[in-house]
């Protein structure tokens, strides 16, 4: 089965965000565009391991990186997490619709024997 395009991102989206450091570097440049210096300080991981996160985000489409002198600003975009949402609730939806489905079968199932019970109890 090959994949197309919008599912390969898709999955890449939900990778990145499956990390937590991934989430909080997203979480951070979501409030405004940041060097990548500025998102490496709260970690004790070096500056590298930051930048191959940064990387993973960036291959999703969550972040975008440009380069001004010798700096590298990381800022977000939104476009892959809107898809996900959309999909969440789309979901969201249909199994909402199968569980109320769902629950009035059984509660039909439930009042019938007592229907039953009603009957035999009944004296003819």
């Amino acid at each position: 089965m090959k994949l197309n395009e919008s599912t390969q991102f898709f999955d890449l989206t939900l990778v990145a965000l499956a990390h937590p450091v991934r989430r909080a570097i997203l979480e951070r440049v979501m409030q405004t565009e940041m060097r990548v210096t500025e998102l490496a300080k709260p970690y004790t991981m070096s500056l590298a391991a930051v930048s191959k996160h940064i990387r993973v985000l960036e291959r999703a489409g969550l972040v975008s990186r440009r380069r001004v002198w010798r700096e590298h600003l990381v800022s977000f975009k939104s476009q892959p997490l809107e898809e996900v949402s959309a999909w969440i609730e789309k979901s969201r939806a249909f199994w909402s619709a199968r569980l109320d489905a769902l629950e009035q079968v059984l509660k039909a199932e439930d009042a019938a024997p007592t229907k039953q019970l009603e009957k035999k109890a009944k004296p003819k």
